[in-house]
């Protein structure tokens, strides 16, 4: 059985920094672009950033760019989120996914087009 399961989300200050971690399990992606999605309370899940198989190409969101970095480690099967210089706007449930097509760019900030996802870590920007 497939599983990705997000880690790492917390209570944090304005200005302070979280690292998510994503664990895949069931099968391995290191084949597949993997993402990062997020959703507010009362908004549609949106996009934040994107990592392709290898780890060489990565696409952000305006919203996080300078701030949020992705990175995989291949042989842990695993993915990450580096969010420094948080917000109280960056408050959501952050979401792990993986899209099978292997064209990154296509369709790579539609959450339609993923097939996998994590349940999701509650990250929680305080003033």
């Amino acid at each position: 059985q497939v599983q990705l399961v997000e880690s790492g989300g917390g209570l944090v200050q304005a200005g302070g920094s979280l690292r998510l971690s994503c664990a895949a399990s069931g099968r391995s992606f290191s084949d597949y672009p993997m993402a990062w999605f997020r959703q507010a309370p009362g908004k549609e899940r949106e996009f934040e950033a994107a990592i392709s198989w290898s780890g060489s190409t990565t696409y952000y969101s305006d919203s996080v760019k300078g701030r949020f970095t992705i990175s995989r480690d291949t042989a842990k099967n695993t993915v990450y989120l580096q969010m420094n210089r948080l917000k109280p706007e960056d408050t959501a449930v952050y979401y792990c996914a993986v899209k099978k097509n292997l064209n990154f760019y296509r369709d790579i900030d539609v959450s339609e087009a993923y097939d996998y996802w994590g349940q999701g870590t509650q990250v929680t920007v305080s003033p």
